[in-house]
């Protein structure tokens, strides 16, 4: 018997007690189905996510200057996430690439594909 932390698409979560080889249960909430989602504690030990990419520095000087020591410790970091990501695609965030980050993008990153905001005085543009 394992104890499984179990997530339905409407986004309910919940714990189940049960065997490894039987099917998983349909939510308490909603009836929706199931699927089994990492659980954040480990027994004996600490358990570390790897931080996601847009946590990671994004210029030259969070990079301490491009340190080798450094950007080899952020290379493993990001492989690390990239197969944590691959076995729990639900941790995956939005892969699309950072194209601005800076200055008035610094709260919400522009990715790619993203419509690029009205600049301000633009008629229609609201403030």
């Amino acid at each position: 018997m394992a104890i499984y932390e179990l997530a339905c698409t409407g986004g309910h979560r919940f714990e189940v007690i049960q065997s490894f080889t039987a099917p998983l249960p349909g939510c308490p909430e909603c009836g929706g189905e199931t699927r089994k989602i990492p659980s954040s504690f480990a027994i004996g030990g600490t358990a570390t996510v790897p931080p996601p990419p847009e946590r990671m520095p994004q210029t030259w000087k969070g990079t301490y200057c491009g340190d080798r020591d450094y950007i080899t410790t952020l290379r493993r970091t990001a492989e690390a996430r990239q197969k944590l990501e691959d076995r729990h695609p639900e941790l995956a965030g939005d892969r699309r690439p950072v194209v601005a980050h800076e200055g008035r993008y610094e709260a919400a990153p522009l990715r790619v594909g993203d419509p690029l905001p009205a600049p301000a005085g633009t008629p229609g543009h609201s403030h």
